[in-house]
């Protein structure tokens, strides 16, 4: 139905703009200020106010500048660096048993220096492709009734304005289906469109114009060092027969070929034309985490030409059409409604909404509900690469040397992108990070022998990139406290028994278990017992650190609540697969045994959940990372019903860190509130995700930082990390309904602001989708959809009931 009302609405805004002359259409300017737009009235100046696009792979981040316009380019598969094949430090293995003893003697400061010498190599950088600038020729005229906006429903963007009367407009969209970036030029001009392309790159790269293209070919550092590292100068070693290459093709169609010519400088320019279509498409060289990209690299030239010349015999509207109709099939899968915004509000640009909603509390449900879909936006954008998934910054990035390199954090940051794929209905996009894990899970298997003498399962560090790099970083100089983390395995592969629990897929689970496996037989063989019970030694909670009684600020512990909280939790789901897929009942056994042996959670004298193994304080309590809560949230052993003691030491734990933390930390305690059915505690913390901040470079006296939201949405870390974007999106389901593998809680964490509503399509354990609209904050309407067949409890109004349903099959409770 979506889709015949686009292609009637697109008609009847044709016919009125033709017939009121090329003013601004009356259904367009309705659409811009809708409540899952994003629209803005003045051009973006930094980088935090650009609109971004993206397919999958290419993104672009749009400025929309009227003199200069200028299209930040991405590709995610552009990074430094190849294949990962050697062990930095060979002998760090070793230095285990000397840890250990260290702690059995209680000595934290040898401990923490020994550790340095378990590190090895950093990641590599994630890398901008280009910029492409589009400079219009001509006098400089006054701009007029200038607006630009992001319909994330459709996934097109748009900047229109009014030079002496005459409409100059842009579109832009990225196309998955057809693998190009597209942008429409029109004007109304009687000169037509005067205008200069340009491309450029950071990365070394000839380029040249002929006919109506631009061709650049570039290549990426072999190797590269993150920006923090400061022991040496030069942070990229190029060579033009190693590393990652690319291929960029820009092509310019008009009406009449006479309209676009080429010059030696490597421009096009635009001369008269009324309307342009410019197709953007790249491809780079990777062809897999393991491949040379060079010697066993993609065959990129003739890959990108082929794209290109598919892209060029379509008309702007089959090429729109087909991608609408592409990212429709997954964005419109959920509808969410919690009520609407003063219309004097809503009216106000984006940024100004998000300002005042900061400063006056303003009720603004259509801005909470439009970041809440902001987040399934930027997934479907960013993740549809096979085994490259959504990075640090998801797909847009300008820096060579990008804040954290723009890796895969495994810490935290590379899990929470993934949190509402299958909560939020989405679980394609969840796929790349599935072959992902598949890949570390080959290399990680190295890196558990080489630096910790596991013989068995496959383990991850802080910090990893395109090619899978799975061992703990640091280089012999990096804090122990991030360096020497081990949990990343252990973590990331709890998300294959998440994704089956959504899907019952036991083709996908029969695939992914033996990674799953993998990752509990590391923690298998990298527990060790101590005065009776099982714990890691040594280990850390990421990035935080404990004060010991005499003073010292240490890192390395031994028993530390996040490292058991994360094997508690990979150990219960490969026990639950190995289950239901009827195999390893030896591994079942052993499993089984171990968790009864694990060291217990412990509550402090604070009444907090401890974080290290004695009750000794952290050397900044309001710390953004809350690690030991992991066993809350993400994960699914500590509940308010099953362990309300250990609920309620999580409770105070978050009480005694405050509101005030970073963007990705704020999203992630929206959803700890929410599993504590702290009603009152998630929508406080989701406006504190909303907080906004002001662009990185902006200067003024009014400016705003920390963490939030900047003026485009985009989480502030700050600086701009997507995964707060993530983790508040899952949170906003996580208050409206959670589940388990055998229950459904509807308005478990309702806010009394969002007291009525509805919401469709959202996705619950046991594979069910659920639609349901409620009233006072009462379920009224409530129909129940099964993926697979199965069966379930709901809880709902005080009360619950039983469903047994076959796959495809619906039952309509209320």
């Amino acid at each position: 139905m979506k889709k015949y009302y686009r292609i009637l609405k697109n008609i009847l805004c044709a016919a009125l703009c033709a017939y009121f002359g090329g003013g601004v259409c009356l259904l367009q300017a309705q659409e811009k200020t809708s409540d899952l737009v994003l629209h803005y009235n003045r051009p973006a100046e930094y980088f935090e106010e650009a609109l971004v696009i993206g397919n999958g792979t290419m993104g672009a981040i749009i400025y929309g500048g009227t003199e200069r316009d200028v299209l930040s380019l991405n590709d995610l598969t552009l990074w430094t660096g190849e294949p990962d094949r050697t062990v930095t430090t060979p002998d760090a293995y070793k230095s285990i048993p000397v840890i250990r003893d260290l702690l059995d003697k209680e000595d934290y400061r040898g401990a923490d220096r020994e550790q340095r010498k378990v590190q090895g190599h950093y990641s590599e950088n994630y890398q901008p492709l280009g910029t492409l600038t589009l400079s219009y020729v001509g006098e400089e005229t006054p701009v007029t009734s200038y607006r630009r906006w992001l319909n994330i429903s459709d996934a097109t963007a748009r900047t229109e304005y009014f030079k002496k009367g005459v409409r100059m407009q842009t579109d832009y969209f990225a196309s998955a289906p057809d693998s190009v970036i597209v942008v429409r030029l029109q004007s109304d001009s009687p000169e037509g469109i005067q205008a200069l392309l340009s491309f450029d790159s950071q990365l070394p790269h000839a380029t040249l114009a002929r006919g109506n293209e631009i061709i650049s070919e570039g290549y990426a550092a072999y190797h590269s060092y993150p920006v923090y590292f400061d022991l040496v100068k030069k942070k990229h070693l190029y060579d033009p027969e190693r590393g990652i290459h690319f291929r960029t093709l820009i092509r310019v169609l008009t009406s009449d070929a006479a309209h676009v010519k080429s010059y030696p400088s490597g421009e096009l320019k635009i001369d008269g034309a009324k309307e342009a279509l410019i197709l953007i498409a790249n491809v780079t060289s990777f062809n897999g985490f393991d491949k040379d990209p060079v010697k066993e690299g993609r065959d990129y030239r003739n890959l990108v030409a082929r794209r290109m010349e598919h892209a060029s015999k379509k008309t702007y509207e089959a090429l729109r059409e087909t991608h609408i109709a592409d990212y429709t099939k997954f964005f419109d899968r959920v509808e969410l409604d919690l009520g609407k915004t003063d219309a004097d509000i809503s009216a106000l640009p984006t940024d100004q909404q998000l300002l005042q909603y900061t400063d006056r509390h303003q009720r603004n449900p259509e801005l909470e509900v439009l970041y809440f879909q902001y987040g399934r936006y930027l997934l479907i954008s960013s993740s549809r690469t096979p085994g490259v998934p959504a990075n640090l910054q998801g797909l847009w990035n300008e820096r060579l040397l990008p804040p954290w390199s723009s890796n895969y954090t495994s810490n935290i940051n590379l899990e929470e992108n993934y949190w509402a794929a299958e909560t939020g209905n989405l679980s394609e996009m969840h796929q790349p990070l599935m072959d992902f894990i598949a890949n570390l899970s080959y290399t990680g298997g190295a890196s558990a022998k080489a630096y910790y003498n596991v013989d068995e399962g496959w383990c991850l560090g802080q910090n990893t990139d395109i090619w899978a790099m799975t061992n703990p970083v640091g280089l012999h100089d990096g804090d122990p406290s991030w360096a020497c983390w081990t949990m990343g395995g252990a973590w990331l592969s709890t998300h294959i028994w998440e994704r089956y629990l959504f899907t019952q897929d036991k083709d996908f689970l029969r695939q992914y278990y033996p990674l799953l496996k993998g990752a509990a037989n590391f923690c298998l063989n990298w527990l060790i017992e101590k005065d009776g019970v099982l714990l890691t030694s040594p280990g850390t909670s990421p990035e935080n650190k404990f004060l010991t009684p005499d003073g010292y600020a240490g890192a390395t512990s031994y028993g530390c609540t996040s490292d058991l909280a994360m094997i508690r939790e990979c150990l219960l789901d490969a026990i639950r697969a190995a289950e239901v897929l009827k195999v390893d009942s030896d591994f079942r056994k052993e499993a089984q045994k171990t968790l009864k042996r694990l060291h217990p959670y412990q509550v402090g004298k604070d009444g907090n959940l401890q974080e290290w193994f004695y009750d000794w304080p952290d050397q900044d309590p309001q710390h953004r990372h809350q690690s030991h809560l992991f066993g809350l949230y993400p994960g699914h052993h500590l509940s308010v019903t099953a362990t309300p003691e250990l609920a309620k030491a999580c409770a105070r734990t978050l009480e005694i860190k405050g509101d005030e933390t970073t963007g990705w930390s704020t999203g992630w305690r929206v959803n700890l509130y929410a599993r504590l059915h702290d009603d009152k505690g998630a929508y406080r913390i989701y406006r504190r995700l909303l907080k906004y901040v002001s662009p990185d470079a902006y200067k003024g006296e009014d400016a705003r930082r920390g963490g939030g939201t900047y003026p485009n949405l985009l989480d502030a870390h700050s600086p701009f990390q997507i995964d707060g974007n993530f983790g508040g999106c899952a949170g906003v389901i996580e208050m409206l309904m959670q589940s388990t593998e055998t229950s459904i809680t509807l308005l478990p964490a309702l806010p009394e602001e969002w007291k009525d509503g509805c919401v469709r399509g959202i996705c619950a354990r046991g594979g069910f989708v659920v639609d349901m609209e409620w009233k006072d904050s009462r379920v009224t309407s409530l129909k129940v959809t099964a993926r697979q067949g199965g069966k379930t409890r709901i809880y709902y109004n005080k009360g619950s009931k039983s469903i047994r349903l076959k796959a495809g099959e619906t039952i309509i409770i209320l």
